[in-house]
Formats: C-alpha cells, structure tokens, sequence
C-alpha cells in the first residue's frame, strides 16, 4: 500500500454536511468490496437513514450492530472496503459516523479516492449476503485489477474520536476540485463504523453529451444545488433534485405552516388562494441553458401540497451568487424572468410543463421556485439544452406561455 500521508485533522466547518450524500444507497450508492463482513455488512455504511441500537438483539456471529463491523483482526493487514459513488463529482467532506461503536469502533481510518471510466471497471463478484463472511480470493484477485492501493488519499490515516454513544460523528472537510467516482476505506486494524457519508456535489462531462438531447439541467447527480430557500422544516431543497422518483414525503421539500395564512381562506377567479405569504427555494443549475421542459411533482404529498406555484430564472456570475447569498436572495425583481407564471397545483400528482415559445427563452443559471402558501413537493425537473452563451444584458421579453400536461389548465 503507498505510503499515507502525515496524521489528518478534524474539519471545523460543517458546511459541506448542507450538499448531497453522494455514497448513500438511496442515490444508487454500491459496496463493491469489503475485506470482511463478520458482525455487520459493510452495506450499512451507505444507508440513508440514521444508525440504530438494540440493546438485547444478538445475531448467531454476535451482537447485533448497524454499521460496518469486522471481526477482531488475528492475521497481518488491516480491513478496507471500496463503495462506488451514486452520484459522481466533487467531493467537499466526510462525516465517518461511529455511533454505537463505543467499544469497537475503528481506532483509526483513512479514505483514498478514484476517478474510474465506466467501461473500464473490472467485473467483481456480486457480493450477496455478507455477514459472518471474509472476501474469498477469487474476490481479492478481480479487486486488485482496481489497484486502489495507489488511489490518492483524500484523508490521510487519522485517530477517530468517539463521542455520545448515540452521535460520534468525525467530520473531514475536502479540499479538491477533481471529479470522483469510486472510494476507499481503510479502517486500521479492524473494527466498526456505523455510517459513512460522502458530501459534495455531482459533476457531468457536457461535452461528451448530444447537443440534441434535452437533459435535466437541475439535477444533483450533474451538480445542481440549492443555495437558498426560505424555509426547510420537514424536508431540504435539495431533496427534490434528488437520484430518481421520491420514495416518500419525507424524499421532498416540506415547510412548516405559514402563520401568516389567514383565518378564512379566499380565491381568484382562477381557483388560486389568496394569501399574502409564500415559501421559496433557489438552485444553481448543474449548467447554464435554456429550460424547455418543467415538472412539478407532488407525489405523496396528499394533504400537504402548495396551492400553488411559480417559477422564475436568471443570469448570476459567481460573485453574485455570493452577494444574493449574503443578502438571503434579496435579488432585485427585474433580474428574474418568468419560466412559468402562477399556476395552481394538485395534491399528489406530477404536473408537466411544456413552452410555447421557445424562442423567446434565454439562457439561465439560477432558477427559483415559489410555492403559495406553503407546502410540499417531492421533485422538480427542469428540463433543456445546456449552453455556453449567457446573455449578460437585459433586454425587454414578452410574457410566456405555456400547455399543461395533466388533469387541468394552467393559468394562461
């Protein structure tokens, strides 16, 4: 194994914990490897939800734990697993999470990181049902054509602190701006670790992609990201750029109830509340184009949906993205340009948006989403050819139009 590099540090900013956990099995995270599985399945380490304890659950190899655990080392080496990314990029930190590990979590660990080419990769074996199992050497020969002993090291060998029983997480900041796509653990000699989360952002090769094929230029598998939101009560922005369909309403955006609704509820002639609040949520696309396409999901938010929505874009260079920031999105009104005007929505169903007017659209950066009064919604896809060219001056725009593809009309 190639030398590590001198004792890591614990990361003091916690920032990079807001971005997507790129190794979690729910955005298609994998375990390709593991070294050994003897008390828990390295696959535990991927999970999405938070670890557990049963205090008086035992398995036939010992106690029950939700997290990675190896059996107590009694041959020369140390354990390591390799867990290809869901979603592949950028990485900006790792929590290494030992929650319940208070007597056997790994002492001491280190990740290394690669960037693989799909058609590349050696085949491994499947890994099927683990526990109480070692990697056979058939196993060890088909990983070793990965040669993840000279990965770069994106933390070195670094002491694990243990903290509350139930919440020992050691974060480690990122500082690298390469894209990668597959891990490595090492966990020196043996042991346990209940998560690990993988933080950053996804990151696309557009020019390997075919400029006649529209893409979602929103979502977080190709580095669309939340950088602002008004309210994030029961559910994060960034969930509704997630990896695939939501798999419930807690996979979506939710706000808390506005308490500025009022006490007796009133519409427009259009069916639209009228209420004097609304909840916001503004994302960077992945890359600058032009939106042709908008879905607006609600699935499973049945007595919680918004009432209704819009959605604005605009042009913003990086420093300005950092001012609006500072400021809490206070963007001047004249900066957006209307993609879909008010519309009103339905509870728990998917609602599509096509342009009417292509060509009156230009090319944006940011998008945001505006719901009345509140609510929830589980994705947005925005839809649209990825562009080079960023009209940087304003310049007077027609209002758009747009059809509907669901059971109603839209405001038109």
């Amino acid at each position: 194994m190639a030398d590590s590099p001198r004792e890591g540090k614990l990361a003091r900013s916690l920032d990079f914990t807001q971005l997507v956990d790129m190794a979690s099995e729910s955005v298609g995270g994998q375990v390709l490897f593991a070294t050994d599985d003897f008390f828990a399945p390295a696959e535990n380490l991927i999970k999405s939800d938070s670890p557990s304890f049963r205090e008086h659950e035992y398995t036939e190899f010992g106690k029950w734990m939700d997290g990675w655990e190896t059996r107590r080392k009694r041959i020369p080496g140390h354990d390591w697993c390799i867990i290809k990314l869901g979603i592949q990029g950028i990485i900006r930190g790792f929590d290494v999470d030992i929650s319940y590990f208070m007597g056997d979590y790994a002492p001491r660990m280190s990740i290394q990181a690669a960037n693989l080419e799909e058609d590349k990769q050696p085949e491994i074996p499947q890994r099927g049902v683990r526990m109480g199992a070692a990697a056979t050497p058939e196993e060890f020969e088909a990983v070793a054509e990965l040669k993840s002993d000279d990965w770069n090291y994106l933390v070195p060998m670094t002491e694990l602190k243990p903290g509350k029983p139930a919440s020992s997480h050691n974060y480690f900041a990122v500082n690298s701006q390469e894209r990668w796509s597959h891990i490595r653990l090492n966990i020196f000699p043996d042991g346990g670790i209940a998560r690990l989360r993988v933080y950053g952002m996804g990151q696309k090769d557009w020019t390997a992609t075919d400029p006649k094929e529209p893409f979602d230029l929103v979502a977080i598998a190709y580095g669309g990201t939340c950088v602002g939101y008004s309210n994030a009560h029961f559910g994060h922005p960034n969930n509704m750029i997630g990896v695939g369909k939501a798999r419930s309403m807690a996979d979506g955006w939710e706000t808390a109830r506005r308490l500025d609704r009022p006490p007796v509820l009133e519409n427009d002639e259009n069916g639209v509340l009228l209420v004097p609040g609304s909840e916001w949520a503004v994302f960077r696309l992945a890359h600058p184009g032009v939106i042709t396409q908008i879905e607006i999901d609600t699935t499973y938010f049945k007595g919680n949906s918004p009432d209704s929505c819009k959605l604005d874009g605009c042009i913003l260079t990086t420093q300005e993205e950092e001012d609006m920031i500072k400021q809490k999105w206070e963007l001047p009104g004249q900066k957006w340009k209307p993609l879909l005007p008010v519309t009103k929505l339905l509870a728990d169903q998917s609602h599509l948006f096509h342009s009417l007017t292509l060509e009156l659209q230009d090319v944006i950066t940011h998008a945001r989403l505006t719901i009345a009064p509140d609510g929830g919604v589980s994705r947005l896809r925005l839809k649209g050819f990825p562009s080079s060219i960023c009209l940087l001056r304003p310049r007077e725009r027609p209002t758009m139009r747009f059809s509907v593809k669901v059971g109603f009309r839209a405001n038109l």
